[in-house]
């Protein structure tokens, strides 16, 4: 087989992505704490970007003339500039074209949060524990290696790396650090430093001073008969009574499986709805939330600076150039994006009309496609315009998914919204007996009762994304 060089053409089509399609299709999927800190950034690198400061208007009529003025001497200046200019309040100007209100929304707000809120935080559980580790009798070794034991430690108080990797940090014996970790592990919260369940509700038996009863047997010997609620075994094994070893497991009922959530960072994340709904006597009302959203602008300096061409250098020419085609690119995206999720949510109020009109049990099946093929888009670009936004109506604040679920059947043949079946199943999980619950057979018959026809494997499949037990799990005995 002889080796040769020749050249070859050929003609091949491939989709590639440029930076600018791949900014627009982020900015689309972006929700929006997390967009106003996109175009922070953007204002922050791009000097042809400002952004548009609310002032007063000035209604003297000397103010008046000096504006006017200004405005011609400035059109005067750049005669192109309502070719280079273009503002996202350029697009609102001409809503009215269509019937739509986009209108920037600005919520009123009783009150601004209080000082206090953004400084005040609480003791971490390292802060908890070091605390107490200075006021124990330690050797600077085993103070060393208990800092390492504490460094290790999680948010729930388990200490996550072994034994021999801390030992072999600090250099310090295996045994040594066993006995230091012992010393970590009586101090408060009880039960941290423990490396697994069983250690940690065995360290707050000990606390309690429960060591060689009932209560401590069960946890060494039966978590698995005790997570399968199998007393009788338990009975039968230690020779008590089932008094006794209910009264066992409503100790063990208390004892805490994450000692460390008190000192868990509990911040309060406020979901910000991204759309609102509002219904009006002409139909429904559809505005997008822009609060706290940054208006932008092209600057005018950098335009006029742009415009004396001669005066400005080969590279700097280059440089002003890419800016503001940078900054046009993203004045239209953000453009496009409100008009994306303005279409999105129309459809949305269109297919799901009946439940904004009526509340939640109205809530119809709908997938991505029905909605792509209604306002004429990809089904990828309404799954990213979904994906982590909120809209808020007077049922309340909804994700965009929550619209959006397979269907069910009735006896009647019509379809019912999986979303509307996970209800009905957790209130009948919600209404039965904890003696005797319902078994995922017994939930199917009765939802076909209701004219629900469901299969009990589609049962359990929805009572685990509910995040339901089983049946076995829910029994309680000591109601």
């Amino acid at each position: 087989m002889a080796l040769e060089t020749r050249l070859d053409l050929k003609l091949t089509q491939k989709l590639i992505l440029t930076p600018q399609l791949q900014q627009a299709i982020k900015l689309l999927q972006l929700p929006q704490l997390e967009l106003t800190q996109a175009i922070n950034q953007e204002l922050i690198q791009n000097p042809f970007l400002e952004e548009v400061q609310e002032e007063p208007q000035v209604t003297t009529p000397q103010a008046e003339q000096e504006n006017n003025s200004t405005e011609t001497a400035d059109d005067m200046v750049i005669p192109l500039e309502k070719m280079m200019r273009f503002m996202v309040d350029d697009y609102f100007e001409e809503r009215g074209c269509d019937g739509r209100d986009l209108g920037y929304f600005n919520p009123g707000i009783e009150a601004p949060p209080s000082f206090e809120q953004f400084t005040s935080s609480g003791t971490t559980l390292y802060d908890h524990l070091n605390w107490q580790l200075r006021l124990a009798d330690l050797s600077e070794e085993e103070k060393e290696i208990a800092e390492a034991i504490i460094g290790n430690i999680d948010e729930n108080g388990y200490l996550k790396a072994p034994l021999e990797e801390i030992a072999e940090i600090t250099s310090q014996p295996l045994e040594k650090v066993e006995k230091v970790l012992r010393i970590v592990q009586d101090l408060d919260p009880p039960g941290v430093g423990a490396r697994n369940l069983k250690e940690c509700l065995l360290l707050q038996i000990k606390a309690l001073g429960l060591e060689g009863t009932l209560v401590e047997k069960i946890v060494q010997n039966n978590l698995r008969e005790l997570e399968k609620k199998n007393y009788k075994a338990i009975v039968k094994q230690y020779n008590a009574t089932l008094e006794d070893v209910m009264m066992a497991v409503s100790i063990i009922n208390e004892l805490d499986p994450k000692p460390a959530r008190n000192f868990a960072s509990h911040e309060t994340n406020y979901i910000v709805p991204d759309v609102f709904v509002e219904r009006t006597d002409d139909g429904f009302k559809i505005t997008l939330n822009e609060e706290g959203i940054p208006r932008i602008r092209l600057n005018s300096y950098y335009r006029k600076l742009l415009m004396n061409q001669k005066d400005l250098t080969k590279e700097e020419r280059k440089f002003l150039n890419e800016k503001l085609r940078s900054a046009m690119w993203l004045i239209k995206s953000l453009d496009q994006r409100n008009r994306t999720i303005y279409k999105v949510t129309e459809s949305i109020v269109k297919f799901q009309r009946e439940f904004f009109e009526k509340g939640k049990d109205y809530l119809k099946p709908l997938n991505l496609k029905t909605v792509a093929e209604d306002i004429n888009m990809h089904e990828s670009t309404v799954s990213r315009v979904t994906l982590n936004k909120y809209l808020a109506c007077e049922h309340g604040i909804f994700s965009f998914r929550y619209f959006f679920s397979s269907a069910l059947r009735n006896k009647q043949g019509d379809e019912v919204s999986s979303t509307i079946v996970k209800e009905m199943i957790k209130k009948i999980i919600e209404q039965e007996d904890p003696k005797k619950p319902y078994s995922d057979q017994k939930i199917a018959d009765i939802l076909k009762k209701q004219n629900i026809k469901i299969a009990r494997r589609t049962v359990a499949k929805y009572r685990e994304e509910l995040k339901i037990p089983s049946h076995s799990k829910r029994k309680r005995l000591d109601v």
